[in-house]
């Protein structure tokens, strides 16, 4: 519980420091116009308040990522510490609110018009299917497992299937205050409950948990001598939500585009992905308790609690430890948490989708009808994935693996697009180019070692991951030199 602690301290301290550097390092002007200033429509550029802002944010970019993803990548044991506080600090909250701030500066501009303006029209055509994608993938994984918890109050999986999936359509169609801006503020205190409930019984328990000098090697080796996953690369791309997450990047636009004020920008942004890191590391705590911890008196009756339950399914462990610490109606809030985290994802992952093709092929989207046939493709293919899902008894666990690769390898692009807009401005690139070159090491050993892609050895792997990363240091610092010598040259000519 030490580890614990010290990490919620770090990730505050965080948000206070660094947090106030980046917005600095931006330079983020109170006066300067937002795009809801300049291009309300009364259905996507609508002003809110700017604490709905903020619970709207928070609940867009966490999904299931920072409570399922945190639960699994536990299993590592306590080097999921260090990611989720490293990565949440350094890496997520700064390319969160940087790419916030982007869209905010470019008219409420989605992700991958950003990526051309800065990466080129090549890579913007790439990441403009890459991204639609992946939404899509969100879309269907964040109904499966909501279905699953909610088939507990009653009825069946098919039956929380259709309610979601019509949820989704309302709620990518309707103006974003209709329902989306009217019940975040529940769903965001049903989660934040959650979390903060949680925090106390750990506190009151202090369970004995692996600690961080206990050793950051892959802990889950001690109990599946077999185990299959490398905590390099997989605890990067296990715990992405709660650390940094390339869909996140997808969801700020929404936000940007209702924000009346830039001063309320690393509040909102930098500040949701603090949020997030600590509602992880509460689930990774609680995770460890369950698979790793010495039992508390009155608690010892975990199903499955210890190393026998090592191979317990996220779900699982969410029910059964929010019933038997909060009781029935505190385990009811919490489970609604829980499921509120991945719907309302889900559904601004299909608006997200919505909004990109339009921007993409010039469509304005105040009438309703433009907005129904830009997302009829969207839904045949979202309930065609999730369609094969259900039938297919592995399917939730193969479109999550490609979702967790495809989400992380999209946090690459915007790390990268993010450096360049920095060094053209003539900022301190560094605080984006060293998370970027550290995600491109991760997403590309993924690729190589991962059994559901290349599948060669570790070895082969780290060796490729070394080299793409000093292959991308390489090219940035060439660019980078082109760029002044240009710079210079104009300079020079202007002077003449």
């Amino acid at each position: 519980m030490i580890t614990f602690s010290i990490s919620l301290l770090l990730l505050i301290l965080g948000y206070v420091f660094y947090g106030r550097f980046v917005e600095r390092v931006f330079g983020c002007d109170a006066s300067h116009p937002t795009p809801v200033t300049l291009k309300a429509d009364g259905v996507d550029y609508i002003a809110l308040p700017g604490w709905k802002v903020f619970m709207i944010q928070f609940l867009n970019i966490a999904g299931t990522g920072p409570i399922f993803g945190a639960i699994m990548g536990a299993k590592f044991g306590a080097a999921a510490y260090l990611w989720i506080v490293l990565g949440c600090i350094f890496a997520g909250a700064v390319h969160d609110f940087l790419s916030a701030m982007l869209s905010l500066r470019n008219g409420g501009m989605g992700l991958p018009e950003l990526i051309g303006k800065y990466l080129g029209g090549k890579t913007r055509s790439l990441m403009l299917v890459f991204t639609v994608l992946l939404l899509i993938m969100v879309g269907a994984v964040f109904v499966y497992s909501p279905a699953l918890l909610l088939e507990k109050f009653g009825g069946d999986v098919t039956m929380w299937f259709a309610i979601i999936f019509a949820y989704y359509i309302l709620a990518t169609m309707l103006p974003i205050d209709k329902i989306i801006g009217k019940i975040y503020p529940l769903f965001a205190f049903s989660l934040l409950f959650m979390a903060v409930a949680l925090m106390v019984c750990l506190f009151i328990k202090m369970p004995a948990i692996p600690e961080i000098w206990d050793g950051l090697s892959n802990r889950a080796l001690t109990v599946v001598p077999d185990w299959k996953q490398d905590l390099f690369p997989c605890l990067f791309i296990t715990i992405a939500c709660g650390a940094i997450s390339g869909f996140h990047a997808t969801q700020s636009p929404l936000m940007a585009r209702c924000l009346k004020s830039e001063g309320n920008a690393r509040r909102i942004f930098y500040g949701a992905m603090i949020t997030e890191g600590m509602v992880a590391l509460v689930w990774a705590t609680i995770a460890m308790y369950f698979f790793y911890g010495e039992p508390t008196p009155g608690h010892e009756s975990f199903p499955g609690f210890g190393n026998k339950g090592f191979s317990t399914a996220a779900p699982t462990v969410v029910s059964l430890v929010c019933n038997h610490w909060l009781g029935w109606f505190g385990g009811l809030l919490a489970i609604l948490g829980v499921v509120a985290a991945p719907i309302t994802s889900g559904d601004t992952a299909l608006r997200s989708a919505r909004l990109i093709i339009a921007e993409a092929f010039r469509v304005p989207q105040q009438k309703i009808r433009h907005r129904f046939l830009i997302s009829i493709p969207i839904f045949a293919a979202t309930l065609g994935l999730l369609l094969w899902q259900v039938g297919n008894p592995e399917g939730f666990n193969v479109i999550w693996q490609y979702f967790g690769w495809s989400n992380q390898t999209l946090s690459v692009f915007t790390l990268w697009m993010l450096t360049v807009y920095l060094t053209l401005k003539h900022k301190p690139y560094v605080i984006t180019l060293v998370p970027a070159v550290f995600m491109t090491s991760v997403c590309t050993t993924y690729l190589i070692v991962s059994p559901e892609a290349l599948n060669l050895p570790a070895g082969i792997g780290y060796a490729t991951a070394a080299c793409a990363a000093a292959v991308s240091v390489l090219f940035f610092f060439i660019w980078k030199k082109d760029v002044r010598e240009r710079e210079a040259k104009q300079n020079a000519e202007k002077t003449a």
